[in-house]
This record gives structure tokens, sequence and C-alpha cells, in this order.
């Protein structure tokens, strides 16, 4: 294997396989073709284009060269299926095989020569081809569930049954694929859901850090008997399963008449964020120095003070980033909303997703709840992703 004119056809073997079998699912979904791959000339083209890869300077020349090999080997049907059939969606797929193929391949062979490997250079490659691998598979499998779920959103009744697994999109429709929202929002209240939920997380999101800011500053800054015991075991509440608690609560919930109200949600909701919280704050508020601090004491300050104008203004990042966690918590949460809840006035988001599990009510309409309950929440996490980070770093290094 520590030979360049071996290690580069396995290396280009397995990328191909790792192109022609995203390909064909995205042309399967996008188009409804029963394409399929062909694994003995995917792995062929992967080793011709590699040596292509290897020994062909220039970038268009090599494309071009790799275009032939992907048609002369496929004998014109790279996927499976003449190339009469969808020729454009096809022809876009072979362009794109083409240069994912080839590209890709030179980044991984960049200055590997025809010859034997040091150790250093055998290793760089394999570390690329596993880089880009990663990239690939990691992209797949969190970008196609959520590409069915939206196309099959905004397909109607008629063509899921005729063939549920054509993703294509039928733009002859214009704002008629959008119907399932439309009839969403309605007639099955999803405008209700989606504002009890925002409320309910922002209402989680208070509350935790009313009572994680000071037991976490207290745990970092304080010193009482217990102390090292109680940082220590802040998260162990997370050693027992939700789901072995739900009968208690529901028992609880339902003798103090708790259960099927919002107030119930935001007393147990955030019995399940703080933990976490104290845990992220505590090492945050550690990192912070304390003759800041100090220095506020002896201006007068009280602790009160010394937090509420000294540590909160400089510990900014860390509870941006335990706010939007806290708030992902709370908009996800599923088990406790289905237990307590049943008043359909009531309901979360997650919970009136589940009500459109049903035989009577349409796939694409469950679909498009699921889109709904998702979108919101990756857009805020995409937002503030960079606080996210920037909080849960914070802290973790001093000095």
């Amino acid at each position: 294997m520590k030979h360049g004119l071996i290690l580069s056809p396995v290396i280009g073997a397995l990328w191909s396989l790792t192109i022609i079998v995203c390909l064909t699912i995205l042309l399967a979904f996008s188009t409804g073709l029963p394409v399929r791959p062909i694994w003995l000339i995917s792995i062929l083209q992967g080793v011709a284009i590699s040596y292509v890869a290897l020994y062909v300077a220039n970038v268009w020349l090599g494309l071009l060269f790799s275009l032939a090999i992907v048609l002369g080997l496929s004998l014109l049907q790279p996927f499976g299926v003449p190339l009469d059939q969808r020729s454009l969606a096809q022809a876009v797929g072979v362009l794109v095989l083409a240069a994912g193929l080839f590209v890709p391949l030179r980044a991984m062979l960049h200055k590997l020569p025809a010859a034997r490997l040091t150790r250093h250079q055998f290793e760089e490659s394999i570390v690329r081809f596993l880089t880009g691998f990663g990239y690939v598979f990691f992209t797949a499998i969190v970008i196609v569930p959520f590409y069915v779920m939206v196309m099959t959103s905004i397909k109607g009744q008629q063509a899921l049954m005729l063939n549920p697994l054509d993703f294509s999109i039928d733009w002859s429709k214009g704002w008629g694929l959008l119907r399932s929202y439309e009839e969403l929002f309605m007639q099955f209240n999803f405008g209700s859901y989606l504002l009890t939920s925002f409320l309910v997380a922002l209402a989680t999101v208070a509350v935790t850090l009313a009572f994680s800011v000071p037991g976490a500053y207290a745990v970092a800054r304080l010193r009482f008997k217990g102390q090292a015991v109680m940082s220590r075991s802040i998260l162990l509440i997370y050693m027992v399963p939700m789901i072995v608690l739900a009968l208690p609560i529901y028992v609880g919930f339902s003798m103090f008449g708790l259960r099927n109200s919002i107030f119930g949600l935001l007393l147990i909701y955030p019995v399940t964020t703080i933990p976490v919280a104290l845990y992220m704050l505590q090492g945050y508020f550690r990192g912070l120095p304390g003759e800041v601090e100090e220095a506020g004491l002896m201006d007068g300050l009280s602790r009160l003070g010394v937090i509420w104008k000294i540590t909160l203004p400089l510990s900014l990042p860390a509870l941006a980033s335990v706010s939007l966690y806290v708030f992902m918590i709370a908009w996800n949460e599923f088990l406790l909303a289905f237990m307590l809840l049943d008043d359909p006035s009531k309901f979360t988001l997650t919970r009136g997703v589940t009500m459109l599990n049903s035989s009577e009510v349409p796939r694409q309409h469950l679909m498009a709840g699921a889109v709904i309950a998702t979108f919101p929440i990756m857009a805020i996490f995409l937002g503030l992703e960079r606080f996210m980070t920037k909080g849960l770093t914070a802290g973790s290094v001093k000095g």
C-alpha cells in the first residue's frame, strides 16, 4: 500500500463509491428515475481517474479526461438508465460525477509520487481521504432526511400514493405547493402551537437563568461546607432517564391539578435545564479574574451588586450560550408535553406534530408540521451558533 501507484487507485475506488452513492440518491430523489449505482463501473472509474489526478497537472484537461472516462466506461448509462430519460438531469449528474471524482482526488493525491511513499506521505493521503469522506458522509446524513421531509410536505396525496420515492418538484402548481402549510395554520391551529412553544421556551430560559446564575456563582466563588461535593454532583440528575421519572411526575401533577396546564410545564422544564446551566456557568465564573470582583466589594458594592454590575456583563457570551441551549431543550421537548397535555388549545409544537401522526391525516401534513417545528430552531441556532461556541469554550482554559 505504501506505493503511489497502489495507494492512488485504492483511494480512487473508495472515493468513487462514495460519490456515486450520493449522486444516485440525489438523482433518485430529485427526478424519480430508477437510478442505481453500478459498482464495478464505479470502481473502474475511480481507479482510472485517480491516475488522471496523479499525472495530469492541468485542471481543465483533467476534467475533460475524467468526463470521457465516466461516459466511456458506463457505455452512456452512468446511472443505470438510458440518457434519454431526464436527459438534462442526467447530464448535470455526469458533469458533477466527473468533477466530484477528479477535483477531490487531485487534492487527496497532491504531490504524491508514483513511487514508494514515506510514512508522512502515506498518512497524509489517508487523512485527506478520510476528511473528504467525513464531510460527504455527515453532510448527507443531515441533508437527506431534511430534504425528504421538505419534499414530502409539498407533494399532494395522489403523487405520494403514485410514487412515494419520487421527491421531484412540480413547479406548475405554483403556490399550491404550500397547501399543506396553509391547511396546518388554518385547520390545525399551528399558529397557536408555535406561539405556545415560543413563550414556554422563553419562560424556561428566564427561570433557568434566574436560578442558575446565583447558584453557579455560589459554587464557583463562595466557600461553604459541601461545596466540592455540590460542584461535582450537579449533573447527577442526568444519570436518571426521564422515562423513569415520567410516571411519578404524571401522578404528582395529577394529584395537585397541574396536569394539562402550561404552568405545570413551566414548573418541570427548568428542573431538566437548571443542572446543565449550573454546570456550564460555574466553569465560566471560575475563569473570570477574582480581583475585579474584589475591587468591586472594596468600592462598597454588595455581593449581589458585584454579580449584577461586574460578573454578568463579563459573562454575556456564556449567558447567550446557556440561553440558546436551554431554549433548544424547551422547544424540542416532547415526552413531558405528550404526557401532561391533553387539551389541544394548550399544545406545544412538538405535541401538535404528534397529533398529525394519524391515519386520518395525510402524510404530507405530518412532514409539514415537522418542517415548521425544525426550521425556527435551526435558524436560531445557525444565527447564534458563534455565541454558543464561544460560551461553551469560554472558561475551559484558565490563566
